[in-house]
């Protein structure tokens, strides 16, 4: 691992009409922090939530999350560094093997 990585949720308070019954954008983000602490402690990473109705000043944030408003992608949509691993229900294995290639390690 050079550097930490960037780990980007976006999403917005209600969930998206595809996604009932799933949980909400933070609620995902507050899991993955959780899970990835677990899965690799004393491995720094940081995390950003993005507000779809609000992002960031940023181009490549609000060219997103103007693409998930368009229902190009579902929410919460999860990157790891600029790479989609999830949207809608993201899968922990698929976020697990992206940090892997940053050189991640499992603790065991």
């Amino acid at each position: 691992m050079t550097k930490p990585v960037m780990l980007s949720v976006y999403g917005a308070e209600t969930v998206c009409a595809s996604c009932v019954n799933m949980p909400t954008a933070k609620d995902t983000y507050e899991w993955l922090e959780a899970a990835l602490k677990r899965k690799y402690p004393n491995q720094p990473f940081m995390m950003q939530y993005i507000d779809i109705h609000e992002p960031p000043d940023n181009e490549h944030a609000k060219e997103l999350a103007e693409k998930i408003r368009n229902d190009e992608y579902f929410y919460p949509l999860v990157l790891v560094e600029d790479k989609i691993v999830g949207e809608g229900n993201p899968k922990l294995k698929d976020v697990y093997e992206e940090m892997e290639k940053h050189g991640y390690a499992e603790n065991r």
